[in-house]
């Protein structure tokens, strides 16, 4: 693959695209409340967080995922393509290996579901914007 055909605009939007769709997905709209119990936080254990440093470097990861995922995706593929590959990078590779690190840790399923959801549905809309955008 010849890394000057990809699109770095896409491999941005991308990237920040996984938090539009993590800033959803983590709210009191959809799951933050069984997200936080499956964890065992409270509201007051959040708020001692170091934001900056969670959401830089968690944006810097989202990069690298993107890249990598465009990458994989090429410069020929079309939407169904990406859309495909990305939800078989998120389910396959994702969630699967989540699925392991879940069982040994002992984590419950419901969590597994939510944060496996999380990436199955990030990097199948990752997948679709890097093949389309070229």
């Amino acid at each position: 693959m010849d890394l000057s055909q990809l699109n770095y605009l896409a491999v941005f939007v991308s990237a920040l695209t996984s938090f539009l769709i993590g800033g959803l997905w983590y709210s009191p709209v959809m799951f933050s409340n069984a997200w936080m119990k499956e964890n065992g936080f409270k509201e007051e254990d959040l708020k001692d967080a170091n934001i900056a440093k969670i959401f830089g470097t968690s944006f810097v990861l989202a990069l690298i995922i993107a890249f990598n995922l465009a990458a994989f995706i090429g410069s020929n593929s079309d939407l169904s393509f990406g859309l495909f590959a990305g939800f078989a990078a998120g389910f396959g590779w994702v969630a699967m290996s989540l699925g392991i690190t879940y069982l040994f840790e002992r984590k419950s399923f419901k969590l597994f579901l939510i944060n496996a959801g999380y990436h199955i549905v990030t990097y199948t809309i990752m997948g679709g914007i890097l093949a389309v955008w070229k």
